[in-house]
């Protein structure tokens, strides 16, 4: 699977509140935040280093492919990450169009989710670029 992938030279929680925001930009709302390291070190005692999972929704786009499809609810929220790895923060989207693609029967997709998929797919990246450009 491929990942629409930006290096930031912010810490985690900076960078947590900057991809927020970003999202924000492109109307999507974080639904969930799953602290991996915490989840971790509390379940398995492992230390590892910063990860957090943010799950992303734009409603609008949700509402439209559930209304298309509603079993499309099993790829829902589009998740983002922001992890530690080397001494720099990596942010990571999910692509949405390529999700939709492998989650097929190997047919063709409907239009009107496909165009959804490309949607959303069109602004986790504008989210994730606008993080490297001031």
């Amino acid at each position: 699977m491929s990942a629409h992938t930006v290096t930031v030279e912010l810490s985690q929680n900076d960078a947590i509140d900057a991809v927020t925001a970003a999202l924000a930009t492109q109307g999507f709302g974080v639904l969930t935040t799953i602290d991996v390291k915490a989840t971790l070190k509390a379940k398995l005692g492992e230390d590892v280093e910063d990860y957090t999972i943010l799950g992303a929704c734009n409603p609008a786009l949700a509402h439209q492919a559930l209304s298309t499809d509603p079993e499309i609810g099993l790829l829902l929220p589009c998740n983002v990450t922001v992890r530690q790895a080397g001494g720099h923060t990596l942010v990571q989207a999910v692509d949405p169009a390529e999700l939709l693609a492998m989650a097929g029967d190997g047919g063709p997709q409907p239009a009107e989710l496909a165009a959804v998929a490309k949607d959303a797919s069109a602004r986790l990246h504008a989210a994730l670029d606008s993080l490297t450009h001031d």
